[in-house]
């Protein structure tokens, strides 16, 4: 079909593979998506409310926390709502909605992990001037910068995405993807495709994964020349950022690539790798921050501690 249209709505054909399974997968989804507002929203509370942890390396950790909830946000509850209703259809506006809030997410995943790793970098590479470049002031403006970044890299790719005339409806898939609309498209089209299809995965990924490998890289030959307590400190603070980026990394690349393939030849495998991205970071970055770095843990346990205390001052006074 050549000549195409601009349909009002499309069809998620997953679910009615799942249908008999369907609350015991609203349950499970239920059971992660509480799990993550919760992770995260302890790291948000401890990080801005101790100000002993106003300090760069932690507020990039909140930031990753914030955008975790902004991305689990854009996926978890329009997928629970399809799994409650059994609704298979989203409109076409709230689908490039979608597609701007998971992308947007994905995006700002890797430019604060960026961001840490650069953190990393010069407080291991240039310790003596670690409190001059990393200032809270200038920590915000790299923010503002990435989180542009990201806003303005994913809407270039939606407004071509968005002007393709389309051929079909059918999207296989539990959320709108970006790939799984554009090849939706008309034969026609199939140079824009692969332009649109490169550029989303080169912003994405790419160039960020190449800056993060590289301030590594160095950090590594920093550590190997230092004393074994200077490599200590470093591997505490830099594992759970590499541990990130590594899960991150390997979950968008296995999602990009399962998705320019036929997905009816292993339906449960690309299920599993086109949601990982959105559910394992989220829960597990705040596990391991929250476990890992000492001044956080402190602080959790803290928080618990006086929660605890505050529960039996009110039993015992009631």
């Amino acid at each position: 079909m050549e000549n195409g249209t601009m349909p009002s709505y499309f069809y998620f054909t997953l679910f009615k593979d799942f249908v008999h399974m369907r609350y015991l997968i609203l349950i499970l989804t239920l059971t992660v998506y509480l799990a993550i507002i919760l992770f995260n929203g302890i790291i948000l509370f401890v990080v801005f409310k101790e100000r002993s942890l106003h300090e760069p390396m932690y507020i990039l950790i909140s930031c990753l926390s914030f955008n975790d909830l902004c991305g689990s946000a854009g996926f978890f509850p329009r997928l629970m709502v399809d799994l409650l209703f059994d609704t298979n259809t989203i409109s076409r506006p709230a689908c490039f909605v979608q597609i701007f809030m998971i992308y947007t997410y994905g995006m700002s995943e890797y430019t604060i992990l960026t961001l840490m790793a650069y953190d990393r970098y010069v407080a291991i590479c240039n310790p003596l001037k670690y409190h001059k470049i990393m200032t809270l002031k200038l920590t915000t403006l790299y923010m503002a910068l990435a989180s542009l970044y990201a806003v303005l890299s994913v809407g270039l790719v939606i407004f071509f995405s968005a002007r393709l005339p389309l051929c079909g409806t059918d999207i296989a898939r539990l959320y709108c993807s970006n790939w799984s609309v554009v090849r939706l498209s008309c034969g026609t089209s199939t140079l824009s495709n692969n332009i649109i299809g490169f550029f989303s995965t080169t912003t994405i990924v790419f160039l960020p994964a190449f800056f993060i490998f590289y301030t590594y890289v160095r950090i590594l030959i920093i550590c190997q020349k230092s004393s074994k307590e200077f490599r200590g400190k470093a591997l505490q603070t830099c594992l759970p950022h590499i541990i990130s980026f590594v899960n991150y990394s390997i979950a968008s690349f296995c999602d990009i690539a399962l998705s320019r393939y036929d997905s009816d030849k292993f339906k449960i495998v690309a299920i599993i790798f086109s949601v990982e991205f959105l559910v394992i970071p989220p829960v597990l970055n705040p596990l391991m921050y929250g476990l890992n770095l000492p001044e956080i843990r402190k602080n959790i346990a803290c928080l618990f501690r006086r929660s605890k205390v505050s529960a039996l001052k009110g039993n015992f006074l009631e």
